[in-house]
Protein backbone atom coordinates (compact mmCIF):
# COMPACT_ATOMS: atom_id res chain seq x y z
CA UNK A 1 0.00 0.00 0.00
CA UNK A 2 1.20 3.18 -0.88
CA UNK A 3 1.33 6.03 2.17
CA UNK A 4 -1.97 7.33 3.59
CA UNK A 5 -4.43 8.68 1.97
CA UNK A 6 -4.84 12.45 1.90
CA UNK A 7 -8.22 13.89 2.55
CA UNK A 8 -8.62 17.41 1.52
CA UNK A 9 -11.99 19.51 2.27
CA UNK A 10 -12.69 22.45 -0.07
CA UNK A 11 -13.92 25.10 2.68
CA UNK A 12 -15.23 28.30 3.25
CA UNK A 13 -15.47 30.41 6.30
CA UNK A 14 -18.96 30.43 7.82
CA UNK A 15 -19.48 33.82 8.20
CA UNK A 16 -22.98 35.08 7.82
CA UNK A 17 -24.69 35.68 4.70
CA UNK A 18 -21.82 34.38 2.87
CA UNK A 19 -22.26 30.76 4.06
CA UNK A 20 -24.99 27.82 3.14
CA UNK A 21 -26.84 31.00 1.90
CA UNK A 22 -29.39 28.41 0.51
CA UNK A 23 -30.69 27.49 3.67
CA UNK A 24 -32.06 31.43 3.81
CA UNK A 25 -34.77 31.34 3.93
CA UNK A 26 -36.36 29.72 6.15
CA UNK A 27 -32.93 30.02 8.49
CA UNK A 28 -31.46 33.36 9.08
CA UNK A 29 -27.67 34.18 8.14
CA UNK A 30 -27.02 33.48 11.36
CA UNK A 31 -28.52 30.35 12.06
CA UNK A 32 -27.21 29.14 8.30
CA UNK A 33 -23.38 29.93 9.18
CA UNK A 34 -24.47 28.29 12.49
CA UNK A 35 -24.90 25.00 10.51
CA UNK A 36 -22.48 25.48 7.95
CA UNK A 37 -19.96 25.59 11.26
CA UNK A 38 -21.47 22.61 12.81
CA UNK A 39 -21.11 20.62 9.28
CA UNK A 40 -17.07 21.43 8.84
CA UNK A 41 -16.77 20.86 12.43
CA UNK A 42 -17.99 16.97 12.06
CA UNK A 43 -16.28 16.63 8.93
CA UNK A 44 -13.14 16.82 10.60
CA UNK A 45 -13.29 15.18 13.37
CA UNK A 46 -14.76 12.12 11.16
CA UNK A 47 -11.47 12.79 8.91
CA UNK A 48 -9.26 13.08 12.60
CA UNK A 49 -10.21 9.77 13.71
CA UNK A 50 -10.07 8.55 10.22
CA UNK A 51 -6.47 8.50 10.73
CA UNK A 52 -5.17 10.60 7.21
CA UNK A 53 -3.57 13.43 6.08
CA UNK A 54 -6.04 16.27 6.62
CA UNK A 55 -5.57 18.87 4.48
CA UNK A 56 -8.05 21.46 3.91
CA UNK A 57 -8.22 24.20 1.15
CA UNK A 58 -9.42 27.73 2.62
CA UNK A 59 -11.00 30.51 2.15
CA UNK A 60 -12.32 33.94 4.16
CA UNK A 61 -11.69 35.10 7.17
CA UNK A 62 -11.34 32.61 10.41
CA UNK A 63 -12.25 35.54 12.79
CA UNK A 64 -15.43 36.43 11.71
CA UNK A 65 -16.88 32.49 11.65
CA UNK A 66 -19.25 31.21 13.80
CA UNK A 67 -17.56 29.34 16.03
CA UNK A 68 -14.25 30.80 15.21
CA UNK A 69 -12.41 29.75 18.02
CA UNK A 70 -13.48 25.72 17.95
CA UNK A 71 -12.94 26.05 13.78
CA UNK A 72 -9.37 27.63 14.72
CA UNK A 73 -8.39 25.07 16.85
CA UNK A 74 -9.65 21.96 14.77
CA UNK A 75 -7.69 23.46 11.75
CA UNK A 76 -4.13 23.72 13.58
CA UNK A 77 -4.40 20.29 13.04
CA UNK A 78 -4.36 20.12 9.67
CA UNK A 79 -2.46 21.61 6.74
CA UNK A 80 -4.29 24.55 5.47
CA UNK A 81 -4.37 26.06 1.87
CA UNK A 82 -5.19 28.92 0.16
CA UNK A 83 -8.04 28.16 -2.19
CA UNK A 84 -6.36 29.77 -5.63
CA UNK A 85 -8.49 30.36 -8.91
CA UNK A 86 -10.85 32.18 -10.11
CA UNK A 87 -14.00 29.20 -11.36
CA UNK A 88 -14.75 26.47 -8.57
CA UNK A 89 -13.37 24.49 -11.14
CA UNK A 90 -10.23 25.91 -11.22
CA UNK A 91 -10.07 26.16 -7.08
CA UNK A 92 -10.17 22.27 -7.48
CA UNK A 93 -7.62 21.53 -9.55
CA UNK A 94 -5.14 24.18 -8.02
CA UNK A 95 -6.18 22.60 -4.36
CA UNK A 96 -5.56 19.10 -5.50
CA UNK A 97 -1.63 20.26 -7.17
CA UNK A 98 -1.32 21.96 -3.79
CA UNK A 99 -2.26 18.98 -1.84
CA UNK A 100 -0.24 16.83 -3.98
CA UNK A 101 2.78 18.81 -3.75
CA UNK A 102 2.21 18.86 -0.11
CA UNK A 103 2.46 15.40 0.51
CA UNK A 104 3.98 13.61 -3.01
CA UNK A 105 2.76 9.95 -3.39
CA UNK A 106 -0.08 10.11 -1.59
CA UNK A 107 -3.99 9.53 -3.35
CA UNK A 108 -6.00 12.72 -2.65
CA UNK A 109 -9.68 11.78 -1.32
CA UNK A 110 -11.62 15.30 -1.95
CA UNK A 111 -14.76 16.24 -0.17
CA UNK A 112 -16.98 19.57 1.11
CA UNK A 113 -18.21 20.49 4.21
CA UNK A 114 -21.83 19.75 3.10
CA UNK A 115 -22.12 16.01 3.99
CA UNK A 116 -21.43 16.10 7.79
CA UNK A 117 -23.27 12.62 7.71
CA UNK A 118 -19.53 11.20 6.55
CA UNK A 119 -17.86 8.21 8.79
CA UNK A 120 -14.14 7.49 9.59
CA UNK A 121 -15.38 4.06 7.99
CA UNK A 122 -16.93 5.41 5.15
CA UNK A 123 -14.06 7.51 4.00
CA UNK A 124 -11.76 4.86 4.77
CA UNK A 125 -14.05 2.86 2.42
CA UNK A 126 -14.00 5.59 -0.86
CA UNK A 127 -10.58 5.92 -0.84
CA UNK A 128 -9.22 2.13 -0.29
CA UNK A 129 -9.30 1.47 -4.02
CA UNK A 130 -6.85 4.36 -5.16
CA UNK A 131 -4.35 1.74 -2.58
CA UNK A 132 -4.88 -1.22 -5.00
CA UNK A 133 -1.90 -1.74 -6.96
CA UNK A 134 -4.58 -2.60 -9.86
CA UNK A 135 -7.41 -0.53 -9.28
CA UNK A 136 -9.03 2.69 -10.47
CA UNK A 137 -7.65 5.92 -11.55
CA UNK A 138 -10.68 8.29 -9.97
CA UNK A 139 -13.60 7.51 -7.65
CA UNK A 140 -16.72 9.56 -7.78
CA UNK A 141 -19.44 9.49 -5.13
CA UNK A 142 -22.68 10.87 -6.77
CA UNK A 143 -24.56 13.15 -4.68
CA UNK A 144 -28.19 13.06 -5.03
CA UNK A 145 -28.90 16.58 -6.07
CA UNK A 146 -26.44 15.18 -9.35
CA UNK A 147 -23.70 16.80 -8.23
CA UNK A 148 -20.89 14.90 -6.44
CA UNK A 149 -20.02 15.12 -2.38
CA UNK A 150 -16.43 13.18 -3.19
CA UNK A 151 -13.37 13.01 -5.74
CA UNK A 152 -10.48 10.45 -4.92
CA UNK A 153 -7.68 10.96 -7.51
CA UNK A 154 -4.74 8.66 -7.27
CA UNK A 155 -2.70 11.38 -8.80
CA UNK A 156 -3.48 14.89 -7.93
CA UNK A 157 -2.72 16.10 -11.26
CA UNK A 158 -5.80 14.22 -12.58
CA UNK A 159 -7.88 16.94 -10.87
CA UNK A 160 -6.38 19.34 -14.31
CA UNK A 161 -9.61 17.53 -15.87
CA UNK A 162 -12.08 19.65 -13.44
CA UNK A 163 -11.22 23.04 -14.95
CA UNK A 164 -14.20 23.08 -17.62
CA UNK A 165 -16.35 21.23 -15.92
CA UNK A 166 -19.19 23.88 -14.49
CA UNK A 167 -20.06 23.26 -10.85
CA UNK A 168 -23.19 23.67 -8.69
CA UNK A 169 -25.49 22.38 -11.66
CA UNK A 170 -28.02 18.93 -11.65
CA UNK A 171 -25.51 17.89 -14.65
CA UNK A 172 -22.14 18.23 -12.66
CA UNK A 173 -21.69 14.81 -11.28
CA UNK A 174 -22.48 13.39 -14.86
CA UNK A 175 -20.10 15.86 -16.38
CA UNK A 176 -17.31 15.41 -14.06
CA UNK A 177 -17.40 11.76 -14.71
CA UNK A 178 -17.19 12.51 -18.67
CA UNK A 179 -14.36 14.68 -18.15
CA UNK A 180 -12.34 12.04 -16.23
CA UNK A 181 -13.04 9.20 -18.38
CA UNK A 182 -12.20 11.93 -21.68
CA UNK A 183 -9.24 12.37 -19.66
CA UNK A 184 -8.50 8.06 -19.79
CA UNK A 185 -8.78 7.66 -16.52
CA UNK A 186 -10.65 4.29 -15.13
CA UNK A 187 -13.46 5.58 -12.25
CA UNK A 188 -15.13 3.42 -9.86
CA UNK A 189 -18.17 5.04 -8.12
CA UNK A 190 -18.93 5.27 -4.63
CA UNK A 191 -22.21 5.38 -2.21
CA UNK A 192 -24.39 8.14 -3.06
CA UNK A 193 -24.84 10.80 -0.66
CA UNK A 194 -27.41 13.82 0.23
CA UNK A 195 -25.65 17.06 0.38
CA UNK A 196 -26.82 19.49 2.66
CA UNK A 197 -28.61 22.67 -0.03
CA UNK A 198 -31.38 23.70 1.55
CA UNK A 199 -32.88 23.32 5.06
CA UNK A 200 -35.24 20.47 4.11
CA UNK A 201 -31.93 18.54 3.31
CA UNK A 202 -30.75 19.65 6.52
CA UNK A 203 -33.51 17.85 8.05
CA UNK A 204 -32.97 14.89 6.65
CA UNK A 205 -29.39 14.33 7.09
CA UNK A 206 -29.32 15.43 10.68
CA UNK A 207 -31.63 12.48 11.35
CA UNK A 208 -29.07 10.38 10.25
CA UNK A 209 -26.27 11.50 12.61
CA UNK A 210 -28.03 12.39 15.60
CA UNK A 211 -26.36 13.75 18.41
CA UNK A 212 -23.54 15.43 16.22
CA UNK A 213 -22.90 19.18 16.14
CA UNK A 214 -24.45 19.32 12.95
CA UNK A 215 -28.06 17.83 14.24
CA UNK A 216 -27.91 19.57 17.92
CA UNK A 217 -28.04 22.71 15.38
CA UNK A 218 -30.40 21.66 13.02
CA UNK A 219 -32.45 20.95 15.26
CA UNK A 220 -31.95 24.58 17.42
CA UNK A 221 -32.69 26.36 14.17
CA UNK A 222 -36.08 24.08 13.67
CA UNK A 223 -36.79 25.43 17.37
CA UNK A 224 -36.18 28.81 16.34
CA UNK A 225 -38.53 29.26 13.36
CA UNK A 226 -40.90 26.95 14.60
CA UNK A 227 -40.47 24.61 12.18
CA UNK A 228 -39.91 21.47 14.60
CA UNK A 229 -40.13 18.11 13.02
Amino acid sequence: MRSRTVVLVVAKAPVPGLAKTRLTPPASADQAAEIAAASLLDTLDAIRTMGAKPVVAWTGEIAAARQAGEIAAALAGTTVLAQRGAAFGDRLAAAHADAGRAFPGSPVLQIGMDTPQVTPDLLAASAEPLHRVAGPDAVVGPASDGGWWALGLREPRFAEALRNVPMSRPDTGDRTLRALRASGLGVDPLAELSDVDTMVDAQLVAKSVPGSRFATAVEQVAIEIGDRP
